[in-house]
């Protein structure tokens, strides 16, 4: 013990020490770890000392330059993990795993400029012990000599064992089944550290990687009965009245539902979907939680095609993409439809190219086809107005009925605009991300009402189901300061959930709908759209109930585990009273969570396992994913360019 404390060694735990408060520094400044209890913050502290322990203790059973470069390594990539989760934190609040690194392969080149916004030159002080290392190194101020013992990193590492151990059972203590239970990574971050969050993941991702191996048809018996149990039988009124229409559906880049009906200084944000929202002949769903995991658009792309979950890890289309689905293009593809996507972004970005093919898309438009011209494109792609008419054409194209996504960019953070592309006013908070938003959604607003006047005028709108869906969340609770001045009033954990809400529209021609507040997830929106369109969903493996049916479940789970319904909502193992928002004490809330975590497993067990390829209901035809492929061909001319040759003529 003396050797430890002497020379070197007394410099080593001067920055195991300098590390270890680092950290902690960050855990208060930058996260929200929604900490309970005393034991919950000495657990917070005490986390990052284990990691700091083990992985700067590896460089003792090295002598002399090689222990400063492992030392001087080991503090910078464990300090650029730190820093990654910090970025990734402020506008995803969520922290980054091994299939969101994957993603990177897929999106990084598409991503630089939301990271840059993330981050602050004032950042660098986030190294600031890895600079003071590198100098105490080049100064041969610590200078470890050329022989070595091996005691003090076997000590050390004996240390960060039993500091970890500690850890863990005091973590155990107070949430029982930790690394067993839980769909929430806040949860693991706050009782094990960022740094054992990691080593934990990427165990899960090994053993994620197994499941399909090892997985067979017996796998899917459980999966069918929980799900043929909780089937929810279509509403005779509404069953069939879209039958053999068009559809069209459109992802509302970022939009949430406070936006509807949202007025800043008298004037209405989106105009337009207010008017579908009270015209009566539209059927508004204003209580529906967003469900998106880490893939975020792909998430919601994932959800409305399948009715399936989103992993909790990474995104569907990045880790399962080879996967065998039963998706909506594909179900309806044996009764005659044709079906395409429409993005104006390349087709590798969130690897759609790949998961499309498994989808059983016919048609994949993606930037290639459309004129990507410095004007028209910000943010991941095109601009909506121009992708919005762009798209007519190629829509116009195709065989009916058909089946079409179209996912919208502009709105997307950091929601700045382009000079000139609209005349709103931006909101006059302390915080430009969410001042921007609300130009950004009334630009969103004009090109969908751009695209509803397209569709009227290409006589396609009178036989086409048209499903508008806001995606995922916009503004991140990391901007509620700002947010309380726009809603009027403090925001609390369940009113922030609340916030989470994204806006869903379904117009059926000749069908009257109206405002339906029934709570839902995105999830539900895929089973009632077959029913409209008269193709019952009873024999597919699909989690989500029908919206209109009346046996619909307002049991709603969040991709962590915590639900809404319409009597108790659970937040953090909170559970709150969703009529009044208040805290409610007792286990209320259990019976609903079971019932919410068994609906997450239920559809985890087909999307890690891959089930569906053990299961083909009656009448279904499989798709091939090796039949599709998404190369470029001619299309017919513009509407203008159209024009142009009749004025020749």
């Amino acid at each position: 013990m003396k050797e430890l404390i002497k020379g070197n060694l007394a410099l080593f735990f001067i920055f195991v020490i300098l590390f270890w408060f680092k950290t902690y520094a960050v855990y208060q400044i930058e996260f929200n770890l929604g900490i309970d209890n005393k034991m919950q913050e000495f657990l917070l502290f005490i986390n990052p000392l284990s990691s700091a322990l083990l992985f700067f203790g590896l460089a003792l059973f090295f002598k002399g330059k090689v222990q400063s470069t492992v030392l001087i390594f080991m503090n910078f990539l464990l300090s650029f993990v730190l820093y990654a989760n910090v970025a990734y934190y402020r506008f995803f609040n969520d922290f980054i795993t091994v299939p969101v690194v994957m993603q990177t392969k897929v999106n990084g080149a598409q991503l630089g400029g939301s990271a840059l916004s993330l981050m602050s030159p004032m950042d660098i002080f986030y190294f600031t012990d890895t600079i003071l290392l590198i100098l105490f190194v080049a100064k041969k101020w610590y200078n470890p000599g050329k022989s070595i013992s091996r005691k003090p990193g076997t000590v050390v590492i004996l240390a960060a064992v039993a500091t970890f151990m500690i850890n863990l059972g005091l973590a155990e203590k107070d949430r029982p089944e930790l690394l067993t239970r839980s769909f929430d990574r806040n949860y693991l971050v706050k009782y094990l550290g960022t740094y054992n969050f990691s080593v934990y993941d990427v165990i899960q991702n090994a053993r994620s990687a197994s499941q399909r191996a090892l997985a067979d048809s017996n796998d899917i018996t459980e999966v069918e009965n929980y799900i043929k149990a909780n089937n929810a039988t279509p509403n005779p009124e509404f069953f069939g009245k879209a039958k053999d229409m068009n559809v069209i559906y459109v992802s509302m880049e970022s939009l949430q539902t406070f936006i509807i009906d949202y007025q800043l200084n008298g004037q209405e944000v989106t105009p337009f979907l207010n008017s579908l929202a009270h015209n009566g002949s539209t059927f508004y769903f204003n209580n529906i939680i967003n469900q998106t995991g880490q893939g975020k658009t792909s998430d919601a792309e994932f959800i409305m095609d399948n009715s399936l979950y989103p992993m909790s890890q990474g995104a569907v289309y990045v880790n399962k993409a080879q996967n065998t689905y039963q998706s909506s293009p594909a179900i309806l593809k044996s009764r005659g439809y044709t079906s395409a996507a429409f993005h104006g972004n390349y087709k590798t970005f969130w690897n759609r190219n790949e998961m499309y093919r498994s989808l059983g898309y016919d048609e994949f438009f993606d930037a290639e086809y459309y004129q990507m011209t410095d004007e028209n494109t910000k943010n991941y792609g095109l601009k909506d107005k121009p992708f919005f008419a762009e798209s007519m054409p190629m829509l116009e194209s195709l065989p009916e009925p058909f089946y079409t996504k179209f996912i919208t960019l502009s709105n997307h953070f950091p929601f700045k605009m382009d000079e000139g592309d609209t005349d709103f006013p931006a909101a006059e908070t302390e915080d430009n991300v969410v001042n921007q938003y609300f130009q950004s959604a009334n630009y969103m607003d004009q090109a969908l009402e751009q695209f509803f006047n397209d569709l009227k005028e290409s006589g396609l709108y009178d036989h086409t189901v048209v499903v508008l869906y806001g995606d995922h969340y916009g503004i991140s609770e990391n901007h509620n300061k700002a947010m309380e001045e726009i809603i009027g009033k403090e925001i609390t954990p369940f009113d922030n959930a609340m916030l989470q809400r994204v806006p869903v529209f379904i117009h059926v021609p000749g069908v009257d709908g109206g405002l339906v507040n029934k709570i839902g997830g995105q999830v539900d929106v895929q089973p009632t759209l077959m029913h409209l369109l008269g193709i019952d969903t009873k024999d597919y493996l699909t989690i989500g109930s029908d919206l209109l049916s009346e046996k619909h479940r307002e049991v709603v789970p969040f991709r962590n585990g915590d639900f809404v319904s319409p009597e108790f909502t659970q937040l953090e193992e909170k559970c709150y009273s969703t009529e009044t928002g208040e805290l409610i004490e007792g286990a209320g809330c259990e019976p609903l969570a079971e019932k919410a975590r068994t609906e997450l497993q239920m559809s985890d067990e087909i999307v890690y396992k891959d089930l569906l390829r053990f299961y083909e209901p009656d009448g279904y035809e499989p798709i091939d994913r090796n039949d599709y492929q998404y190369i470029k061909k001619e299309m017919p001319p513009t509407m203008e360019e159209r024009n142009g040759l009749g004025e020749q003529e």
